[in-house]
């Protein structure tokens, strides 16, 4: 019993001296991320007041946060009364053990860094990277997030989009639409592009300038093609795209105009029950060629 009292005794000025260490701490703690916690909202609310581009808010929300709670947990550190030099060199070489295991997510990061700061693209752009296409919805601090039209979420690395090539299909206001369309060898050429051309002038949507174009592209197997050229907004494109296909179709039939398909004339020959010709010799069909 002595030993123990004698044992208690000589713990009492480290409980002491390190509880309350401990009790400040869990308080410096707790205080510490309420006030990320508040910080980082008020931080949010300016980005939005300040209408900064959508690209950039969670990027920079996330670093925010990232940041205060680091320097909160610094500050709980020291009041523990740990060395901050020794620490500083723990953290040097977990830094760089953590960094060569997570090289791809530094990459991803130094890529997000990289798109913000030369924007490629930004939120609401429609871009294909690879075998990827959709509607960029968030750029976060390692990954891009893209709705597809089928309303599919893609989620792409940032270091894999800052490297590689990509199309950007909103980065202009405009684009060409291009639509192939055949017509048989005995039409009239020149009403099928007079029709095409009304066609074109007809929809609002076509802009006037650039001037839209048909002309004969391909004089094909079995059709003569037209390629049918016009510019129009971005969001006009696909829209626009169907309607001239189908109006197409229904000017051509409405006007006597073929449109012609793939297809194959085949010439049969009737021989005689003994397979001779006029002249006593054996003829030799498609068949017996194959067959030899």
């Amino acid at each position: 019993m002595d030993q123990v009292m004698n044992w208690i005794n000589d713990l009492k000025p480290l409980i002491i001296t390190y509880g309350s260490r401990i009790l400040i701490s869990i308080v410096i703690l707790w205080i510490g991320l309420r006030i990320v916690k508040v910080i980082s909202k008020q931080f949010k609310k300016r980005l939005d007041d300040r209408d900064v581009s959508p690209s950039l808010k969670p990027f920079l929300s996330s670093l925010v946060t990232t940041a205060l709670r680091a320097l909160v947990i610094i500050s709980v550190l020291g009041t523990l009364g740990i060395e901050m030099t020794s620490f500083a060199a723990i953290i040097a070489a977990a830094g760089l053990a953590i960094g060569m295991a997570l090289s791809g997510t530094l990459q991803n990061f130094a890529g997000g860094v990289v798109i913000l700061l030369l924007k490629p693209f930004k939120v609401g752009d429609f871009i294909e990277a690879g075998s990827f296409s959709g509607t960029v919805s968030e750029i976060q601090i390692f990954y891009t997030i893209l709705k597809t039209p089928n309303n599919q979420v893609v989620i792409l690395p940032n270091g894999k989009l800052s490297n590689e090539s990509l199309i950007n299909y909103s980065a202009q206001d405009t684009r060409r639409m291009v639509v192939s369309a055949g017509i048989g060898y005995e039409d009239d050429i020149d009403k099928a592009k007079a029709l095409l051309m009304d066609i074109l002038n007809s929809d609002e949507r076509v802009l006037p300038e650039p001037a839209p174009q048909v002309f004969v592209a391909e004089l094909a197997d079995s059709s003569v093609n037209f390629s049918v050229r016009a510019w129009t907004k971005n969001e006009d494109f696909w829209p626009l795209n169907f309607d001239i296909q189908e109006k197409i179709k229904k000017t051509f039939d409405a006007n006597g105009v073929s449109i012609p398909f793939p297809q194959r004339d085949l010439h049969l020959i009737t021989l005689p029950p003994n397979g001779l010709n006029g002249q006593g010799n054996k003829v030799t069909t498609a068949a017996d060629s194959t067959a030899n």
